[in-house]
């Protein structure tokens, strides 16, 4: 890929995950298990741990991935390859973290992508801030898979053809 077009992708998915951190960072210091789980429901508790968990690995592999686009983009001359191979941890830990939770608290529906109805659909009836923060989340993360569409498959193919090792 040409160098503008990657440093351009390197700046607009910078801003992109700086905006999905500060929603979660915001979720995450306002809302506590209790607060979530009001009822004290023990099948809902559990649905909570895992949706908190999964938040907190996402909030950390958005921001590990926000400082090394921070690197590529200091850096006096830009290195295409190290930009690359940043985008492509975005797309593999950010991205598909965000559309693939560990605990599956979620998933995303994709009957439904093409309607205009929100895909996400949640294992069980959560809380409006919880539903309202995946839903945006989810936005913000299609934006990025579409824009990163590139390095789910089409980067590592490349590489290879190339005979380097990713």
């Amino acid at each position: 890929m040409a160098v503008f077009h990657v440093k351009t992708l390197c700046e607009t998915t910078r801003t992109k995950l700086s905006e999905a951190i500060a929603k979660m960072e915001q979720f995450l210091n306002g809302h506590s298990l209790q607060q979530l789980n009001t009822d004290n429901d023990e099948a809902m508790e559990e649905f909570y741990k895992g949706y908190l968990t999964d938040t907190r690995h996402l909030l950390v592999f958005c921001e590990v991935a926000y400082e090394k686009l921070g690197v590529a983009l200091r850096r006096p001359n830009f290195n295409v390859d190290y930009a690359e191979k940043v985008l492509y941890d975005v797309y593999h830990s950010c991205v598909n973290s965000f559309f693939y939770p560990k605990n599956e608290c979620y998933s995303e529906d994709g009957r439904y992508a093409y309607t205009g109805q929100d895909a996400i659909r949640f294992r069980k009836k959560p809380v409006r801030d919880v539903r309202d923060l995946t839903i945006e989340l989810s936005k913000m993360f299609e934006t990025l898979r579409e824009d990163l569409a590139y390095y789910e498959t089409d980067y590592i193919t490349q590489k290879r053809m190339q005979g380097e090792k990713v």
